[in-house]
């Protein structure tokens, strides 16, 4: 499955613990990556510091469902059930 032209949910829902360019501690759940571009791309992609934890979580039709809403439901509820 490829990602949803601007959706972005699985780089806004989720925390990320891993330092990011720019947030040396992570970033919280629900904040959108600063690295997002006006399209909700991102511009680390393919770079190294882009953080591994971003590269593993792939789209499915279970996270993605039909809609960013959806994703961002379900994605949240994973960030929720992992605290």
């Amino acid at each position: 499955m490829n990602c949803r032209p601007g959706c972005a949910a699985c780089c806004t829902a989720p925390s990320i613990s891993s330092p990011l360019p720019g947030l040396p501690h992570g970033k919280p759940a629900g904040m959108p990556c600063p690295h997002l571009d006006e399209a909700l791309r991102c511009r680390l992609f393919g770079r190294p510091e882009r953080p591994a934890v971003c590269g593993s979580l792939q789209p499915s039709e279970e996270m993605c469902g039909e809609s960013r809403e959806h994703a961002m439901r379900w994605l949240s509820a994973l960030e929720q059930a992992t605290r």
